[in-house]
């Protein structure tokens, strides 16, 4: 690494030895950095990257609610408000037992770049709790989100922070926290997005990361050359991101043959078709199944429980390309060598930093495509910018200029990180294209505002 680059590595590890996740974002992000730092004195001078890998602020608080036998339960909040230099702070909240400050500041550093590239005027934030909506009641869902809420309302606001949806975090949460929000302040504004239809919620929020994900994918290739139209892929996860990513690579004329979930994974050598996707909806959207219930429905299909941390084995089958959807260093060097000895030709990161450091070194090596999450899952945040605009309008577009609009974000990403590779870098290297372009909006941001 560069002398600049790693001090500021080291001192980030001083500062946080036990936050592994934060430590790895900005690691690969400072990798990107390297390319650039010499070119940029003013960066150095005013200490951007320094101040960049510190959050402006930081909240963290308990959450007690009580569950259906009436007994106090206790959990962990937490609000990493990252960078508000080109706009109010943006991120989602997400509810998972793994989430601890490591996870969050991780998530908050990578949504600063992401936002930037939309070029929607938002800064990055991200949230959230240790709490595990999964086998809760609806109305044990209700009390947890309305306690978290009571502590939250107080650090967020249409101009300073507005939070959205993430993993356990969908449209029956995002309701319950709007609705306390809207008791708490006696104010009806566009606080939160991924709302309902009925109040304020944007049409193509709840696909729109899935769909981006494809979108810039599909641009990427096209310019390759090469087309989504007959390929095979593999996509991990069963979530909203992996069921949206389904539903796009159907309708461009792709064969998507897995899905997982925590349980383990699904092979399906005939295609996860429209009915059968629709069938992958009901079971995890409405009766939170698991995953191999598929397996028991079709025949033909196979399924692999999940066993230990070591290579999985949705990444060793023979496909075009690959998307995973699923949660962070979900591909580590055994899996990535595995994807490129069966041929991918492109993996797209629709979850938040799906691949180790090394998988990613690997791909970019072996000159395999890779669309970094921080560019390819901006969809999800990009649709949240245009419910803010609605809101902020008192508008409601119809799903097609939604649509449209959202595409042609993506497209201009594709842009953005593609002209940023092939001058500060190497092209297709969209790795460092997107953390160079992200980053330098940002950073002027940041100089022009001063030392704040």
């Amino acid at each position: 690494m560069n002398t600049v680059t790693e001090k500021i590595y080291q001192h980030v590890c001083q500062l946080d030895p036990d936050q592994k996740e934060f430590q790895q974002a900005v690691y690969t992000f400072l990798l990107s950095m390297d390319k650039v730092i010499d070119e940029l004195p003013e960066v150095t001078y005013h200490k951007v990257i320094e101040r960049m890998v510190e959050p402006e602020r930081v909240v963290m608080f308990r959450v007690p609610w009580i569950d259906d036998e009436g007994r106090l339960q206790i959990n962990r909040g937490f609000r990493v408000q990252q960078s508000s230099a080109i706009g109010p702070y943006k991120g989602g909240l997400r509810f998972h037992p793994s989430v601890n400050l490591s996870i969050i500041k991780f998530l908050a550093f990578e949504q600063v770049f992401k936002n930037s590239l939309t070029g929607l005027p938002m800064g990055g934030g991200k949230g959230g709790s240790d709490f595990n909506p999964k086998g809760r009641s609806d109305a044990e869902v209700m009390r947890f989100c309305q306690s978290f809420m009571t502590e939250l309302y107080r650090h967020i606001g249409p101009d300073t922070d507005v939070p959205a949806g993430d993993i356990g975090v969908g449209g029956r949460e995002i309701g319950f926290l709007y609705g306390q929000y809207k008791r708490i302040t006696n104010s009806f504004t566009g606080v939160l997005t991924g709302k309902g239809q009925t109040f304020g919620g944007s049409l193509i929020r709840p696909e729109a990361t899935g769909y981006g994900l494809v979108y810039l994918c599909d641009e990427i290739l096209r310019n390759e050359g090469r087309k989504l139209e007959g390929a095979t892929c593999l996509v991990s996860g069963s979530g909203n991101v992996a069921q949206y990513t389904v539903e796009k690579l159907n309708a461009l004329g792709a064969k998507v043959v897995t899905l997982s979930d925590s349980s383990g994974m699904i092979y399906d050598e005939e295609g996860i078709s429209p009915e059968k996707l629709a069938y992958v909806m009901q079971l995890k959207n409405v009766k939170r199944g698991r995953i191999r219930e598929y397996a028991d429905k079709y025949k033909g299909v196979t399924y692999i429980p999940r066993t230990g941390n070591g290579a999985n084995p949705l990444w060793d089958i023979k496909a075009d390309y690959a998307f995973p959807c699923a949660t962070q260093n979900e591909i580590n060097l055994e899996d990535a060598g595995n994807l490129v000895k069966n041929g991918i030709k492109l993996v797209g990161e629709g979850a938040n930093m799906p691949c180790v450091a090394e998988a990613e070194k690997l791909f970019l090596d072996k000159g395999v495509l890779l669309a970094p999450a921080k560019a390819a899952n901006a969809g999800g945040v990009a649709v949240s910018g245009l419910e803010m605009s609605q809101n902020s309008m008192r508008l409601h577009w119809t799903r097609e200029e939604v649509d449209e609009k959202l595409r042609s974000i993506m497209k201009g990403i594709y842009t953005n990180i593609s002209e940023a590779a092939d001058k500060y870098s190497e092209h297709n290297n969209f790795v460092d294209g997107a953390n160079i372009a992200g980053f330098l909006k940002v950073a002027n941001a940041m100089i022009a505002q001063g030392y704040v």
